[in-house]
């Protein structure tokens, strides 16, 4: 039997992918640190068929030893302090955990399971200040935030152990991509909430940063699909996933309130507080290469996906307030 560790099992990717590697008779067992805040909501429909394992990037010694007790057969690395906006206000925990956690989970399968397949989560946001529309996977990375460079040291980390050590490690430079499971502090699922809140008359406005910023949103449960593929294939090599179609958050709002049957613009507001530091240019993938060599595409589109989320947060809103 197929051995899968997951760090980051507890969000939005994690749970996904443990879903998709059950499907597949793989054993599962996912990391999560101890924390009095850890949910365990996105994975209850699973926690029964799952092994849960406390670790933590942080410390080297916690990876070793779950390691050499489970011996996996592949290494998803999605656990991460993921948030942009809050990479400004602890840049040096982000860098700490996104960027030096790689190399401790690097090292330690280097030594307990050098033949173990790794997967780093690459991110988009290593693009920042774009130098080519759209991104593939020779584009210069100019990474505008924390999270950007502390992600970027990861991608490249993963690049030095495959050529290093002959080790089979990938990254996949993930567009971002959303689900009903989303955190509320990410735009599509602050949107989505918000939409619900102010259908069942909750409140009144909703403030919204840059409405003009542009990004390539695909599903999460497509994109998890991408991540197994690459680790199946005879040689090690690092694949953009995206949907190659740029949306608005203007046209996110249009969609999420035209979807309940209001007007966005009767709702949103504009906060410039909102706005990040160092705005990102035009994120849009060009995922050639996944589609050509990994046989991947994306099934959902941007409207049954922002329908989807919205429909979501709408039967959790109802169902909070029958309470």
């Amino acid at each position: 039997m197929s051995v899968a560790l997951i760090t980051g099992i507890t969000g939005q990717d994690g749970s996904y992918l443990a879903e998709l590697l059950l499907k597949k008779n793989y054993k599962v067992v996912g990391m999560v640190r101890r924390s009095s805040t850890v949910t365990f909501e996105r994975i209850a429909d699973i926690q029964d068929d799952i092994i849960i394992e406390q670790g933590d990037l942080h410390d080297q010694s916690s990876l070793v030893d779950l390691l050499e007790r489970y011996e996996p057969t592949e290494v998803y690395n999605l656990a991460a302090q993921s948030f942009v906006p809050t990479s400004w206000n602890q840049p040096v925990l982000t860098g700490e955990v996104t960027a030096l956690g790689v190399t401790r989970l690097l090292e330690a399968i280097r030594q307990v399971v050098p033949r173990a397949r790794f997967y780093q989560a690459s991110s988009s946001e290593m693009f920042g200040k774009v130098l080519e529309v759209p991104q593939k996977e020779e584009t210069p990375f100019y990474p505008r935030s924390p999270y950007g460079v502390a992600k970027a040291y990861g991608h490249f980390i993963t690049v030095n152990y495959r050529e290093s050590h002959d080790m089979f490690a990938v990254s996949g430079i993930l567009f971002n991509h959303e689900s009903p499971r989303r955190g509320l502090e990410f735009v599509t699922r602050k949107v989505s909430h918000n939409v619900a809140r102010i259908k069942h008359g909750l409140q009144k406005t909703l403030p919204m940063g840059n409405l003009d910023a542009q990004r390539d949103w695909g599903f999460a449960g497509d994109y998890v699909e991408a991540m197994w593929m690459m680790l199946q294939r005879e040689q090690p090599d690092d694949f953009v996933i995206g949907t190659g179609v740029t949306q608005s958050v203007r046209r996110l709002c249009e969609l999420a309130f035209g979807r309940v049957g209001l007007d966005y613009k009767d709702f949103v507001t504009s906060d410039e507080s909102l706005f990040r530091p160092a705005e990102v240019d035009l994120l849009i993938a060009d995922p050639t290469k996944a589609k050509t060599t990994l046989g991947w595409e994306p099934k959902v589109d941007f409207e049954s996906l922002v329908n989807m989320m919205v429909d979501a947060d709408m039967e959790r809103m109802a169902a909070k307030l029958k309470q």
